[in-house]
């Protein structure tokens, strides 16, 4: 059973105008160093970014109730995106763990990052169908005898986005939300994508580190501090201009 996720420090040292006094401290605008020169990120928030920022915290407070009609169809969904070609017994059946839950019933493994998680899976599994499969049946490298469980491990990589974009606070706190916030703007669905991301750098970090079942917790480290640097990255306005996006297919 994956253990609970380890909380980072806040990133440190990142370039500021002048005095990092600003954070909590309700200014308007940072600058922070990109392209070669300071760049403005504007802490008041554009209409559209408020709204969009809203409806995803909306989403990241929904808890996954498997009374609820619309979250079982959510799961049926899934199995049919991830398995087209396989009836499904039940939502509560022993084929879930083929998929990497941890029993017969994957609603019991949502309670760390709630329905969102949910929502991640089937939009990674829609949008980028190829890498998800290929990530589900360990497809790519040489791989341990203990495998992360597939599904188990998208729902732990939900909740660590969650923690790095520090989404849930009043005031701003990182230049990494603040940027991520701004791409909101181009974007409704950049935390999605930002999922699909980080699922293909933890894969890969995964097998770059030869990395077994125990060292789970220290990928998803390694794979938070390269989001982050990539997030902070000279033209990486979108999601799309991360260098990992390359990888999904």
């Amino acid at each position: 059973m994956l253990g609970q996720l380890a909380l980072w420090a806040k990133i440190a040292n990142e370039a500021s105008c002048g005095s990092p006094r600003w954070i909590g401290r309700g200014l308007s605008c940072v600058c922070i160093k990109r392209k070669g020169a300071y760049e403005r990120i504007c802490m008041n928030l554009t209409p559209v970014q408020e709204e969009r920022l809203q409806r995803l915290k909306h989403r990241m407070k929904v808890y996954f109730d498997s009374s609820r009609r619309d979250h079982q169809e959510a799961l049926k969904a899934l199995w049919h995106a991830t398995y087209p070609d396989q009836e499904l017994q039940g939502l509560i059946s022993e084929q879930w763990k083929d998929m990497g839950w941890q029993g017969r019933d994957p609603s019991t493994d949502f309670r760390g990052a709630g329905f969102i998680s949910l929502e991640n899976l089937l939009f990674f599994a829609k949008t980028f169908s190829t890498s998800f499969q290929r990530l589900l049946k360990k497809q790519c490298g040489n791989r341990a005898t203990w495998e992360y469980p597939f599904a188990v491990a998208g729902v732990n990589i939900t909740f660590m986005i969650m923690q790095m974009l520090d989404l849930q606070s009043t005031k701003p706190r990182t230049f990494v939300r603040a940027i991520f916030i701004q791409m909101l703007s181009e974007d409704e669905w950049a935390f999605d994508l930002l999922y699909c991301v980080a699922f293909v750098v933890m894969d890969k970090q995964w097998l770059d580190k030869n990395a077994s079942y125990m060292d789970f917790n220290e990928v998803l480290k390694s794979t938070r501090t390269q989001l982050e640097r990539e997030l902070m990255l000279d033209d990486v306005m979108r999601i799309e201009d991360m260098p990992s996006y390359s990888l999904l297919c």
